[in-house]
């Protein structure tokens, strides 16, 4: 009832324990808090919140134009909502390495279990369009420690992202996701891999874990959890695709609704009723206090 009753810290143990194994965790993106408990349910490792996501069910591109204030909030109601260990996309931190230090400490606060910091310029831009710019060494270097020194729970995983890739090529890639290693980062995400030699160069490249950001109509292909837990990947996700599949029929639903003039065509399409109280847990909230309020689940 209400929220999870796992501890934030006690989440980022386990989360940390996990990722010590050689398993690959799978990281569905979370939409909305509700999203999250399914994904939970459906018996996955983890939740992913999309800074794309996030800026998009604002209206907005994914070009930087969201607050730290907006996405700690988002990221906390999602967060409280499931047992799983929550990794947020913190873009470039917010602004310069104080800015940084601070946006780590608020995420902390918001029961995350781990961010990433990209070393892409002001104002950024989705990683897998065209026309990216990435900052000197040295600037992503600094990002990167600010976030280790900053954190206050040792288990708060910093994860440096690099889209270096997609600028100066996968030499340049290793080389900087070296270097960010060296500055405290306990994962790297390398951004717009194109291919299976590319991951397993990474995985090669430093002895932390490494993340697949398997996005749909961007830079890299496809490819199964299997295929990237042959190359050492230790973390996917998926950060759009529940977005997009939902958009997708919430898009047809109401073609249906202007051709036909209702939706009973769509029925089966659609959550029940009965499958969306169990999901939200409406039978506890209806036994914990029935001197207040009562009522019957329609089957």
């Amino acid at each position: 009832m209400l929220y999870s009753t796992v501890p934030a810290h006690e989440k980022r143990r386990l989360f940390r324990e996990r990722l010590s194994s050689a398993e690959l965790l799978r990281f569905p993106g979370a939409f909305n808090p509700l999203s999250a408990r399914l994904i939970e349910r459906k018996g996955f490792e983890g939740v992913y919140i999309s800074g794309a996501v996030l800026s998009a069910d604002l209206g907005l591109p994914d070009i930087g134009l969201t607050t730290l204030t907006e996405v700690a909030a988002r990221g906390q109601q999602i967060a409280r909502m499931t047992d799983l260990p929550a990794i947020i996309d913190a873009d470039t931190g917010f602004g310069e390495p104080m800015n940084v230090a601070r946006t780590i400490q608020t995420l902390e606060d918001a029961g995350l279990a781990g961010a990433h910091i990209e070393d892409q310029i002001n104002p950024k831009r989705c990683g897998h369009l065209d026309g990216k710019a990435v900052v000197d060494e040295d600037t992503a270097i600094k990002r990167i420690r600010a976030a280790a020194d900053a954190r206050r729970d040792p288990n708060f995983l910093i994860m440096a992202r690099t889209d270096i890739r997609a600028v100066e090529g996968l030499d340049a890639a290793t080389d900087r996701a070296k270097a960010l290693v060296d500055a405290g980062a306990d994962a790297i995400f390398p951004e717009a891999m194109r291919t299976l030699e590319e991951f397993a160069a990474i995985r090669a490249a430093v002895d932390v874990p490494i993340l697949a950001n398997m996005t749909e109509f961007g830079k890299s292909e496809l490819f199964s959890v299997d295929q990237l837990e042959g190359v050492g990947v230790n973390i996917v996700i998926w950060p759009v695709s529940l977005l997009r599949i939902a958009m997708g029929a919430a898009s047809r639903a109401l073609d249906t609704l202007i051709d036909d003039g209702h939706l009973t065509s769509k029925l089966g399409e659609m959550q029940h009723r009965a499958d969306l109280y169990d999901l939200i847990d409406y039978e506890h909230y209806n036994h914990f206090d029935q001197d207040v309020f009562n009522f019957q689940i329609q089957r």
